[in-house]
């Protein structure tokens, strides 16, 4: 039996991004909704996370959260991703959902922006419109 090298390669490449197991509060935007949650992961293609909310496959989320210092290789930064939703599934954990999510794009956010308050990235946001202070 053979093995496709281009097939292995395309494997290794999937897994290859490293996994950092990290556990921070985070916001999920969707909807026009923001609810809490926190990671249970992350790498720079990916995250999986735990919100107070059943997402769908395919939907578009922001995420809000602060990169902790050990992985920025400097300081705490605030940062901003968008992507879609993987897969979702129920948990033990209350009425929370495992999400896990393909990240399209993130940003880092001016270290002066107080994480709690969420400016969509949206046309609405162009004509002024943000949400609260993220609930706790």
């Amino acid at each position: 039996m053979s093995a496709d090298p281009n097939r292995l390669d395309h494997c290794l490449e999937r897994r290859g991004a490293q996994r950092f197991e990290v556990h921070l509060p985070l916001a999920v935007h969707f909807e026009g909704r923001t609810v809490p949650g926190f990671t249970q992961d992350l790498s720079g293609r990916g995250i999986f996370f735990y919100a107070e909310a059943a997402l769908p496959q395919g939907e578009v989320v922001e995420l809000t959260f602060t990169m902790p210092s050990e992985i920025t290789l400097g300081e705490n930064m605030p940062v901003r991703c968008r992507g879609r939703v993987l897969r979702a599934s129920a948990s033990q954990i209350g009425q929370r959902s495992g999400i896990a999510v393909q990240l399209d794009s993130y940003q880092y956010l001016p270290s002066d922006e107080p994480i709690a308050q969420f400016v969509r990235v949206s046309a609405a946001s162009a004509a002024g419109g943000s949400s609260g202070p993220m609930p706790r």
